[in-house]
């Protein structure tokens, strides 16, 4: 039954009414995939699974049973984070037929409280990409013009909640994978601090920026989301031990905020001018009405990229050592030794992409260049990170443009590795530096596209985001 979706507790109250029933909603999002299949948002819907937990919510609902947070909510989950007994592959033909035999820790979380999940998204492969192009199961199409991108490596999940294919997605974020497509998608999409979300059952792609965080139309199913998959794990030496919040009731007005924003990011040449221009225009509304608005000058800001792109790279390398064709995965036919085998595995099962940054990681960690390199590019991490909470002393949070633009054709890019990696240069800086950060849909440029307004705030302030996300989608 087709309905109007607005967030989770509207929902929930309809089921317990008894105005629409679980199965009712599940199979309209079932609907709504096969609907657009064209843009190539899920690799596998989870049909029988997915009516299966409605009818056991209903029968909940019906019998007075306890209810989780989450029930009715039907989530789709990005093809890195592993489900049991359901294929595994990163987007990957190194692992088209691999299939998890547990859960990842926020998908424990999730399924605890009564998410419905209704199957996984398309991503680019292993998480390597700004465009949703070098899936090896084909590029992502964005819902508002299937001839661009949706943005990478979560396009998938963000599609899928922008074409209504569900209420919210997972994705995750090393360095704006999930912020950069929910621009160019007008989603809500929430890279949380580092470890605040466990890693556990994420496929590796660098381990030390990687995090999960959700896709979303509002924010307060963002904030629900958070504060259930949110909190230590003991399979996670890296989660946080930091106390969890009830996120989803600390959405009201903080009231004016200390904003600080960069003057060399609204300089670049790379940045649109209307989304210069639709950016400033906000800036002037925030301070009419009582917000601290002020330039600031980051002195590392060129160092991002790089930075961001030796570190992952090397990271990459090492975690994608164990795709070797021996254990699992993709195994060549015609080797005639083991060190063949290995060779011939991976050169079959990792795309493009893949292959460029496992060798530039591998460079980067070679003898004669670790220290120029990757030591260097660890030393500067320190220091953008130390800047940035220098920064986020003086100021609440940190607003720029999600992305320089919005979403490019498909194909337009995909041969230029630089120009797609400069994709990420308002993104990367909160992985560098471990921070919290948000991408809210608040502009439409006059193409036609949706464009995002970034959001970074202190470790663990997430709270403060939420509600900045909560005002602005109410006031703009």
């Amino acid at each position: 039954m087709p309905f109007r979706y607005n967030d989770l507790p509207g929902l929930q109250e309809q089921l317990k009414n008894g105005e629409l029933t679980c199965r009712s909603v599940v199979e309209h999002y079932i609907q709504q995939c096969k609907t657009h299949e064209q843009l190539n948002a899920f690799l596998e819907v989870f049909e029988e699974d997915a009516l299966l937990k409605a009818d056991e919510t209903d029968e909940k609902i019906a019998s007075g049973e306890p209810l989780g947070k989450l029930f009715g909510l039907v989530i789709g989950v990005k093809d890195i984070i592993v489900m049991k007994g359901k294929h595994a592959t990163a987007s990957s033909h190194i692992l088209e037929n691999f299939t998890s035999l547990f859960d990842a820790t926020c998908i424990e979380r999730l399924l605890a409280e009564d998410a419905i999940i209704i199957g996984r998204t398309n991503c680019d492969e292993f998480a390597m990409g700004s465009s949703n192009e070098t899936s090896y199961f084909g590029p992502v199409r964005n819902a508002d013009d299937p001839n661009k991108v949706p943005g990478g490596s979560s396009g998938g999940s963000a599609v899928a909640v922008q074409a209504g294919m569900c209420m919210a997605s997972l994705g995750t974020d090393t360095g704006g994978s999930i912020r950069q497509p929910a621009s160019l998608t007008g989603t809500v999409g929430l890279k949380p601090t580092y470890g605040r979300i466990s890693r556990y059952g994420l496929i590796a792609y660098a381990s030390s920026f990687d995090q999960c965080g959700p896709f979303t139309n509002n924010a307060v199913d963002a904030a629900l989301l958070l504060e259930v998959m949110a909190g230590n794990d003991r399979h996670d030496a890296t989660s946080a031990v930091e106390e969890v919040p009830e996120y989803s009731k600390l959405l009201e007005n903080h009231g004016p905020q200390r904003i600080a924003y960069y003057n060399q990011v609204l300089n670049n040449e790379r940045l649109d001018p209307e989304i210069r221009e639709k950016f400033m225009a906000l800036l002037d509304k925030l301070k009419s009405e009582g917000h601290t608005i002020e330039p600031i000058d980051f002195a590392y800001l060129d160092y991002l990229v790089p930075t961001y792109y030796v570190l992952t790279t090397a990271e990459a390398s090492s975690n994608l050592s164990r795709f070797s064709g021996v254990h699992y995965g993709h195994r060549a036919k015609e080797a005639t030794d083991v060190d063949d085998l290995i060779s011939r595995s991976r050169s079959e099962g990792f795309g493009t992409e893949v292959k460029r940054r496992i060798m530039l990681g591998t460079f980067v960690l070679s003898s004669g260049y670790y220290d120029a390199y990757y030591t260097q590019a660890q030393k500067v991490r320190r220091l953008i990170r130390d800047e940035s909470l220098k920064v986020l002393k003086d100021y609440d949070v940190i607003l720029s443009p999600t992305t320089p633009s919005t979403a490019f054709g498909i194909g337009e890019k995909i041969t230029d590795p630089i120009e797609m990696y400069l994709a990420d240069i308002f993104t990367v800086q909160a992985p560098i530096a471990g921070l919290p950060a948000i991408s809210v849909p608040l502009f439409r440029h006059s193409n036609g596209m949706p464009f995002g307004l970034h959001i970074m705030g202190r470790p663990f302030d997430e709270a403060r985001l939420l509600s900045l996300t909560q005002t602005l989608l109410h006031s703009y």
